[in-house]
């Protein structure tokens, strides 16, 4: 027979095992939220768009897919933390099978690795009071060589601005075959030392502009000998993991190989796929490398964007602070003018064509990859605009200069309010 004081402790261990039944479950509902940043997909006219002029966009890129410009691309379009189009085109694949593309497909980013990973990684450590901008890269690589005034024989330090702005003054790239033939591949600490100690510094340094991989390779040294770990273990875990990023990494392995768009078929007859298109980085660096080496697919980088246009937090994720990210996208007052370059990005240089001619020149930035890559953020009204091509499959011959620029338009003229 169960006594009435019998009967209330095993409620009151019932109602205590429920509770923390509850608080388990409340633990992994908000764990896997918090594990999943991605954007939600809206309707176009729901953020003021027009689908109807966004569907401007299919026609010109099934245009490049049928010039063979192209085997295919995926396209998404961001308005605040909403991803409004979202669409494949074409093939991912065409040698040594054809293949459809899909949404899921996963790019080999090329130079918008340079946004993507080295320069959100690096803006970390100088908000975590790791480095300065106005630092002399020759603190952190004791070797690196200043810019010599061939007149006067005065020395002038390169800093970390000038490699972020690609206004060094080093040269725009150096051969990896014969970094190879020299020393062995990979050769990540000779390349470096070949760029502090034997790369030609061309003009003063913050007066002119040079886009070059050197520089980023020489901001992925810095940000290693300061942190400790290497560049893709540093971006995985700070900033690809904290936004939830699931498709995003350096070096893919496992799963993620399947939904590699390939690249430039070699001379094996075969393309590569999962392995970075870049010399540089692939035979030298071996896939972590500053300059290129990211994969990533277009609903990450939605995620990406969303986090920048909303000062450095997506979801609920931080990566950055608001005053950061406003210093990361904004021209220094130090370089000359018509250099054009934020800190990692493009603002209105030779180079930002793709923006289009509607996006506001200002307050844009952007960014291209060599393989077909690109993204076009509007700061002001907080639109992005992701393009991810192969084009240098199955064969590195066509360009998309032009493409780049008709969608850049096309969304820009798809806005309604």
């Amino acid at each position: 027979m169960i006594t009435s004081s019998s009967f209330f402790c095993i409620f009151a261990i019932a109602m205590k095992n429920l509770h923390s039944l509850l608080f388990v479950c409340c633990a992994v509902i908000l764990a896997a939220c918090s594990e999943s940043a991605g954007l939600q997909i809206v309707s176009p006219e729901s953020m003021g768009f027009s689908s109807k002029k966004l569907a401007q966009a299919d026609d010109v890129i099934y245009q490049s897919i049928e010039n063979k410009e192209i085997p295919g691309a995926v396209l998404a379009v961001v308005k605040d933390d909403k991803i409004v189009y979202l669409k494949a085109y074409g093939n991912k694949s065409l040698v040594p099978t054809v293949e459809p593309m899909t949404i899921e497909t996963v790019f080999d980013l090329a130079s918008v690795s340079k946004c993507v990973g080295t320069t959100l990684s690096f803006m970390q450590i100088v908000e975590n009071g790791k480095v300065r901008i106005t630092d002399n890269v020759k603190m952190y690589i004791p070797d690196f060589a200043p810019w010599v005034d061939p007149e006067t024989g005065e020395k002038i330090d390169i800093t970390i601005r000038d490699l972020l702005t690609h206004s060094s003054g080093l040269e725009a790239y150096t051969n990896a075959n014969t970094m190879v033939e020299r020393f062995g591949s990979p050769c990540p600490d000779s390349l470096m030392r070949h760029i502090a100690t034997e790369i030609k510094r061309t003009f003063k340094p913050g007066t002119d502009f040079t886009y070059s991989c050197l520089n980023f390779i020489t901001l992925q040294n810095i940000l290693q000998n300061v942190t400790g770990e290497k560049l893709c273990d540093y971006a995985k875990k700070n900033v690809f993991d904290v936004l939830g990023l699931k498709h995003t990494t350096y070096i893919p392995t496992g799963e993620i190989l399947s939904l590699c768009a390939p690249t430039e078929v070699q001379a094996d007859g075969k393309p590569l796929l999962g392995t970075v298109h870049d010399p540089l980085a692939n035979i030298c660096n071996g896939g972590n490398s500053g300059n290129a080496g990211v994969f990533s697919n277009a609903e990450d980088l939605a995620v990406v964007c969303a986090a920048i246009m909303n000062g450095g937090a997506i979801n609920g994720h931080r990566i950055l602070s608001p005053l950061t990210v406003k210093t990361m996208t904004t021209v220094p007052s130090e370089n000359a003018p018509h250099i054009g370059r934020a800190l990692g990005w493009d603002v209105y240089s030779d180079y930002s064509w793709h923006r289009g001619d509607i996006f506001d020149r200002a307050r844009t930035i952007c960014h291209t990859g060599y393989t077909g890559t690109e993204l076009v953020i509007d700061l002001e009204n907080k639109i992005a605009v992701i393009l991810l091509t192969n084009r240098v499959h199955p064969q590195d011959k066509n360009s998309v200069s032009r493409l780049r620029a008709l969608v850049s338009n096309i969304v820009a003229g798809a806005v309604t309010e």
